[in-house]
């Protein structure tokens, strides 16, 4: 786990008129919240934290944190955006000790190409994010499942991930995160009625044709 730097402003001014200007002048409003500490008010130049985000996604980030030469290390904890996905509106970055667990959400990438797929199956992925608990300094940036012995109707649960003893992965149930499921034939059992169809049409048609004559 890399802690990425990242310098913030300090702003005072608070409230949706302060926050439209922040915004209107390329940064983002923000907060830093700390355990047993008063929160501080931050802005967020748009433009560093956009490249940021495009090199590394939105899911579990940490920061060094440089707030006007005060170095803080902080986990992204909420990343609000406008109704149109468009524009950032609000960032919440939470205090983290480096020595205690936290939770985050990181995402879930397989590797290799099933067994099962190579037979005509399809890959289907039930989880496309996992949380995880563990020390920010073994957080792993995706949750990475080998697939290739899967054969049509395997399935890993979460149960079958050992990410090691470091890294806990909470869950109450045994859920399904990828499986390979058979071919889809829907499309063939479609034109099989189709055809019986047709043929039942043809039939009663050949049966009103006798009758009439």
């Amino acid at each position: 786990m890399e802690l990425i730097e990242l310098s913030v402003a300090k702003r005072e001014r608070t409230g949706k008129g302060a926050a439209r200007k922040l915004r209107a002048a390329n940064a983002i409003p923000g907060i830093v919240y700390g355990a047993k500490k008063e929160p501080v008010m931050v802005s967020v130049d748009v433009t560093t934290f956009d490249k940021v985000i495009r090199e590394n996604g939105t899911t579990g980030l940490f920061f060094d944190l440089n707030i006007e030469g005060t170095g803080k290390s902080v986990m992204l904890k909420e990343l609000q955006m406008d109704p149109f996905g468009l524009r950032y509106q609000h960032i919440d970055f939470h205090e983290i000790d480096m020595d205690a667990a936290v939770s985050i959400v990181v995402p879930v990438e397989t590797e290799g190409v099933s067994a099962g797929v190579k037979e005509g199956g399809m890959l289907q992925i039930i989880r496309r994010e996992l949380e995880v608990i563990c020390k920010p300094k073994y957080a792993p940036e995706s949750v990475k499942l080998d697939i290739s012995e899967l054969q049509i109707g395997d399935a890993i649960h979460v149960e079958n991930i050992d990410l090691g003893p470091e890294i806990e992965i909470p869950f109450d149930t045994n859920f399904t995160v990828v499986t390979i499921v058979p071919p889809d034939t829907s499309s063939d059992e479609d034109e099989i009625e189709d055809d019986a169809e047709m043929g039942e049409v043809a039939e009663a048609a050949a049966e009103t044709e006798e009758a009439a004559e």
